[in-house]
């Protein structure tokens, strides 16, 4: 999901029920749009909408919270307080631009009027705000009134200032509520805002972590061991390192992003490593000697990294996390879990491990390149090779996915009975016994094996 600012008074007969289906019913579920302002305030913000009732709260939250969303919902008319008196913020702005002056003592009809013409033009005001003065991009914001018949103040402020005045959507028309829903599913659904604030959302549940949940020191030698302050400065860069806007050329920041996420490994010791570590380990060396092969990385491969190198540095708990939980929106095509349960139960998973173990064993044999045993060795085989597969960037996505599974239910060798014929054999990995396991295995599985749907 991607994170919305709603600024909306809910002036409705109804207590604002209306106006929440009108505008976000097409990417919540109706019943969770009942109840008052409070209730409403209380579901919304569990699925990642916060509600400001007033400009003054509205114009706080742009100012100190901006980072904590990606799109705004911006009503015309708005009270400018709550309670009895304005606060500094909302005064400022009294004063600057709608006659106010303090004194000692308040001067009540002053203050009602000025207050008054604040109102009518309260969404211009926090628009100006978040354009022109904090940099928020005007694709990314939504003006939506219930005022559609009463829009003069606003539509005069825009041409008095001389700027483009914004498409105006009224929540009560059929034509412009279809928009309005569409406007806020595609927000809602959009990939790099979804892949965006998962990355923060990670960045900042880490950071909460106390020092001794970072788990990276365990696959590095004891003197390149990271320190706390440099593990929280890796974090902060991660999470801005995506703009908010987002890019004409995204696939080029995109292989920045895994060239950064990866750094940390370059000093990890491959004595040290073991299982998913190998995922990071290989995308540090391919993107080091081979950066072309990340030219074209989607928003699916680069949650699945983010994920994985999250879960490798830092020990959370075994539970699924709320920034898992936004990134995994991003792989649609899931394996439904009681059936992704009667495969892992019943060894039926073994099968699609065994082909692609098979599949990159023979290509590795057909092109004459250096013979590994473990599936990481055959792929980096290939990138140490001349071979043209070693480009083939179709591959290595698909390699990175399998590679989940390839390291946990790696090869073994065994012997078939009494023959002592030898046979390779897979680990029997316990993929039911943590929630985070299963949940990454069902949403990645079918990029892993694309013929095992």
């Amino acid at each position: 999901m991607s994170y919305f600012l709603w600024i909306e008074d809910f002036s409705s007969q109804t207590g604002g029920e209306d106006i929440a289906c009108n505008v976000l019913g097409g990417i919540i579920e109706p019943e969770k749009l009942l109840g008052d302002k409070k209730k409403l305030r209380s579901v919304l913000k569990s699925e990642g909408v916060f509600i400001e009732l007033n400009f003054g709260n509205g114009l706080d939250f742009i100012q100190n919270r901006l980072s904590d969303i990606d799109f705004i919902i911006l009503d015309m008319n708005l009270p400018a307080y709550s309670g009895s008196l304005p606060n500094a913020n909302v005064v400022k702005i009294l004063e600057k631009w709608h006659g106010y002056k303090s004194t000692d003592g308040v001067d009540e009809t002053l203050l009602s009027q000025s207050t008054k013409e604040l109102q009518d033009i309260a969404g211009y005001h926090l628009y100006t705000q978040l354009i022109f003065k904090l940099g928020f991009p005007e694709k990314n914001i939504l003006f939506c009134s219930n005022h559609g018949s009463d829009l003069t103040s606003i539509k005069s402020a825009f041409i008095d200032a001389k700027i483009e005045l914004p498409i105006i959507y009224t929540k009560d028309s059929a034509d412009d509520k279809e928009k309005v829903q569409a406007w806020v599913k595609n927000c809602y659904e959009n990939p790099y805002s979804r892949l965006r604030r998962g990355i923060i959302e990670g960045c900042k549940l880490a950071k909460t972590l106390s020092p001794e949940s970072l788990s990276f020191n365990d696959y590095v030698s004891h003197q390149d061991a990271i320190k706390h302050d440099d593990i929280i400065s890796y974090l902060e860069i991660l999470e801005n390192f995506l703009p908010l806007r987002e890019p004409e050329n995204k696939q080029a920041i995109y292989k920045l992003f895994v060239r950064t996420i990866s750094h940390e490994w370059d000093v990890a010791d491959t004595k040290k490593i073991r299982n998913l570590a190998w995922i990071m380990k290989n995308v540090r060396n391919w993107v080091t000697h081979n950066s072309s092969l990340f030219s074209n990385v989607d928003e699916k491969l680069l949650a699945y990294l983010f994920i994985i190198n999250m879960r490798l540095m830092f020990g959370f708990d075994s539970e699924v996390q709320s920034y898992e939980n936004i990134l995994f929106a991003l792989f649609p095509n899931v394996l439904k879990e009681q059936l992704f349960k009667d495969k892992a139960k019943n060894d039926l998973l073994k099968p699609d491990i065994a082909k692609a173990y098979l599949n990159l064993k023979n290509m590795v044999l057909d092109e004459k390149i250096k013979d590994g045993f473990y599936f990481n060795e055959l792929a980096n085989s290939i990138q140490q090779s001349n071979s043209s597969l070693k480009n083939d960037i179709q591959l290595f996505s698909t390699l990175l996915y399998q590679m989940f599974w390839l390291v946990t239910s790696y090869p073994e060798v065994g012997t078939i009975n009494s023959k002592k014929t030898l046979e390779i054999k897979f680990k029997d990995f316990k993929y039911l016994e943590k929630p985070y396991i299963e949940a990454l295995a069902r949403y990645i599985y079918h990029l892993s094996f694309p013929q095992g749907k």
